[in-house]
């Protein structure tokens, strides 16, 4: 699953607000923001004929799924499926794209860009060693269709098939994904990811000599000049080891080289892009020197890990994870020869970065005034340029009490096997009920009776158009929705 979603501290920054009074009576929290058209009160309930659901079946993209007791997919997610931002002319996500793109040119590399979002548990788990107990395996964290059959979490799903295909010695995917996660301006329940990888074949190269090919291939890549920190070795055989049984320490180290520059080489075009584009912003802007380094991580289809942050804003950023590949993901793929690497990112986070975009939800505004912004860039990268945020539109907090329910183990019951309470089930009712129009939702309090032993959960709903100011009135109706759908989804007693 690579790099969280989380964005740095630099972009919150941006993001700061000032709190003021609302014309509608609501404390508000004023910060700049872009319209979203045909906003609707409510969810649509009318589907169009490439996504629709019956009791016992679900069409995506024309392709018709049955269901189970494991459906899990609201209908706000299916009508998003086939917007396919990575892939929009002039999109920012599509720029972002574009640019990694130019950085592992083709043949070498092969672009795979049109993959279906819907895959099995074992191309999405199984196939890259998930454990049957990770948590993304649970329905609170992955949208399921049936208990074999998911809209992807990540990239990786496609990896082995990748491998199998053995059409080129690297690849980059890009897609987008799908993750029950919580409500705030750098999460979002569909992103965009890019998965990459290259290797090396035993059975080709020179002698067999895989160390030599590999250190032969990185000669031939580009130099930079940008400050590396890199403390630790290659390797190390208890915080981050090589895979022993099927790789020399040359091999491994080698390996962490290649993948190692190539991915400084992708963060020195990102970040050189997002320093040019200051400075048409702010001809006076003054930037520090670059400055990248490698941090130990642990993956299950990696091994050595490791995360890639960059100091930037006077944060550091974590921008990617990556490693050696698993060699079992190889062997299982048929191609047991081959060795490589691969890393994945996530490219909203590196978008928002680009573009000095401050919430999320923008990626999804189809109001001209946002994308008009961007026109021409697919074309020219060199015209990049940041946003400019235009319109103004107040918030309006509102909390929801509620006691869980006694039959849940978070709601006091200590019977083995009751289904307990999850958050992310609270995230997803305010966005199938609300939509885009809430801006995050926050734990505010809890409390435990201490006689019943009763759970009591408060949260603060931030209640944002990005198209135009809600009313009062307005805002109420949609919360008293969203505590209707608590009290009928997960059988909480409001306070």
């Amino acid at each position: 699953m690579w790099a969280s979603r989380l964005t740095t501290s630099s972009l919150r920054r941006n993001a700061t607000d000032s709190i003021v009074s609302c014309a509608n009576g609501c404390t508000s929290t004023l910060s700049l923001r872009i319209n979203r058209p045909n906003y609707c009160r409510f969810p649509l309930k009318a589907t169009s004929n490439i996504q629709r659901r019956t009791n016992s079946s679900l069409t995506i993209n024309g392709t018709s799924y049955k269901t189970d007791s494991w459906l899990n997919v609201p209908q706000n997610i299916i009508d998003k499926v086939p917007r396919r931002l990575h892939l929009q002319k002039d999109h920012p996500v599509a720029i972002t794209r574009q640019i990694i793109e130019s950085v592992f040119p083709t043949p070498t590399y092969k672009y795979h860009n049109e993959f279906k979002p819907v895959v099995t548990t074992h191309q999405n788990f199984d196939s890259l060693g998930f454990p049957k107990d990770h948590p993304g395996r649970a329905k609170s964290d992955t949208y399921y269709i049936n208990s074999n059959t998911l809209l992807r979490t990540h990239t990786s799903a496609h990896q082995a098939d990748v491998f199998r295909a053995d059409a080129s010695e690297g690849y980059l995917i890009s897609a987008d994904v799908y993750r029950r996660d919580e409500v705030d301006r750098s999460h979002y329940p569909i992103f965009h990811q890019m998965e990459g990888a290259r290797s090396w074949d035993r059975a080709k190269v020179a002698n067999g000599d895989v160390a030599a090919a590999v250190l032969s291939d990185l000669e031939k890549l580009p130099k930079h000049n940008i400050k590396v920190q890199d403390p630790n070795p290659p390797f190390h055989d208890e915080r981050n080891p090589r895979q022993a049984a099927h790789h020399s320490a040359a091999e491994a180290e080698a390996l962490a080289a290649h993948l190692k520059r190539s991915l400084e080489l992708m963060v020195v075009e990102i970040f050189t892009r997002a320093k040019a584009a200051a400075v048409k912003a702010d001809p006076n802007f003054v930037d520090e020197p670059l400055q990248v380094r490698w941090v130990e991580a642990y993956f299950p289809f990696t091994s050595p890990s490791w995360e890639l942050e960059v100091y930037y804003g006077g944060d550091w950023l974590e921008v990617l994870g990556c490693g050696v590949v698993t060699q079992d993901i190889y062997i299982n793929a048929g191609v047991p020869n081959q060795l490589g690497w691969a890393f994945g990112i996530g490219l909203e986070r590196i978008a928002m970065l680009l573009f000095q975009i401050p919430d999320i939800r923008l990626f999804w505004s189809q109001d001209e005034r946002f994308l008009n912004q961007f026109k021409g860039v697919s074309d020219n990268l060199d015209s990049l340029r940041r946003f400019v945020p235009f319109s103004k539109y107040p918030s309006c907090a509102k909390d929801v009490s509620f006691w869980l329910k006694s039959s849940s183990a978070a709601g006091g019951n200590t019977k083995a096997n009751v289904h307990d309470f999850h958050e992310n089930d609270v995230m997803e009712i305010v966005r199938s009920v609300a939509g885009d129009v809430v801006e995050d939702v926050k734990l505010v309090d809890e409390f435990t009776h201490p006689k019943t032993g009763r759970r009591s959960m408060c949260y603060r709903i931030n209640y944002r158009s990005l198209e135009r100011t809600l009313t009062n009135t307005e805002t109420n109706g949609l919360h008293d929705e969203v505590n209707k759908a608590l009290v009928e989804k997960l059988g909480v007693e409001i306070r």
